[in-house]
Formats: C-alpha cells, sequence, structure tokens
C-alpha cells in the first residue's frame, strides 16, 4: 500500500465514526483585556529625582532651631504681611509634625496644603518643633530637619503668597503661620 492511500482510509474511517458534521457559527472575537490608561513615566521619574533631590540637598545655608522662617512673596502686600508676622491673621487649620520622619512629614504637608487650598483656607499653621529634643528631629549637620524641610517646600509652592515663624505665644520658632492663595476657579 502507498502512503497516501493508507492516509485516504485513514481520513475516511475517521468520517465514519465522526458522522456528519456541521459548521459552527462565526462568533466575534471576545473584547480585548482593556489597556492600562497612559502614564507619565518620565514626569514621575523628575518627581521622584526632585524630591529626592530636595532631601538630599546639603545647603550650607541650613537654618538653626532659633532661626526665623520667613519669606513674603511679591503678590502680597507688604502690610498683610506685618500682620502675618506679628500672629495677627488666625490660622483656620494646623498640622503638627512633630515625632515624624521626613519622608512622612514631606506626604503630610504636600497633602495638607493642597487639602487647605481645595477648601479655600486662608491662613495655616504648620507645627514642625525646634530640633532640639531628638536625633531623628536634627540632621547629621545639627540642623533640624523637619524645620529645614518645611521651610524648602514652603517656599517652592505657588499657593503659598508668605510664611513666617509664629509670635511666641503660638509656636515661636517651633511653628510656622503660613497665607495660602484662594483656590483657582476654572
Amino acid at each position: 500500500m502507498s502512503k497516501r492511500r493508507d492516509d485516504d482510509d485513514d481520513a475516511a474511517l475517521f468520517r465514519a465514526a465522526i458522522g456528519a458534521v456541521r459548521k459552527l457559527p462565526e462568533q466575534h472575537a471576545p473584547p480585548a483585556t482593556p489597556r492600562p490608561k497612559p502614564r507619565a513615566r518620565m514626569a514621575e521619574l523628575d518627581e521622584a529625582n526632585a524630591r529626592d533631590e530636595f532631601r538630599h540637598a546639603l545647603d550650607a545655608s541650613l537654618l538653626e532651631a532659633g532661626d526665623v522662617l520667613a519669606h513674603r512673596g511679591e503678590r502680597l502686600p507688604v502690610a498683610t504681611y506685618q500682620r502675618l508676622r506679628r500672629g495677627e491673621i488666625a490660622a483656620e487649620e494646623e498640622l503638627d509634625l512633630h515625632g515624624a520622619d521626613a519622608r512622612t512629614a514631606e506626604a503630610l504637608l504636600r497633602a495638607f496644603l493642597g487639602d487647605a487650598v481645595r477648601h479655600g483656607v486662608g491662613c495655616v499653621r504648620i507645627i514642625h518643633g525646634k530640633g532640639r529634643h531628638g536625633s531623628d528631629d536634627v540632621g547629621s549637620s545639627g540642623a533640624p530637619v523637619l524645620k529645614n524641610l518645611v521651610d524648602r517646600m514652603l517656599h517652592q509652592r505657588a499657593s503659598v503668597l508668605a510664611y513666617h515663624s509664629a509670635p511666641p505665644a503660638q509656636g515661636g520658632t517651633g511653628a510656622v503661620l503660613v497665607l495660602l492663595a484662594p483656590p483657582k476657579r476654572g
């Protein structure tokens, strides 16, 4: 027998065993799983790098425990800044960072300021401490970690109009009063 004849016999035997065959109706392919939303990976990487640089910046002008935090943006009138400095503008909300490590404090401060701006809060108080009581509060240079972190973060935020260390009765150089811009209407 030839190979071809054996194949034909096998095919015939198969068809006889199976019987009549009918074609199934065509079905549409199941929907593909949705693709994930695109992410701005480079922006995320840039943000992470900037945060890392910010966190590890070795700046010769680090603030000491008794130093005053102070900054006035150009768009804020001097008279309003003077009222803030004297503690005449009441803080509507407060954030206490005592005992937080730098990473946690940074996340808390970002969230706190974002929420305050979204809710139209005009003035807040941030308690950072003076960095005199624990080794976690003071960096290797001897400068207070949280105080310097708060100073840098406030200085870089567009929503911050001005800030100044609180008067002695409101926390002195261990706290800062912050004036925030009203939320943008969109």
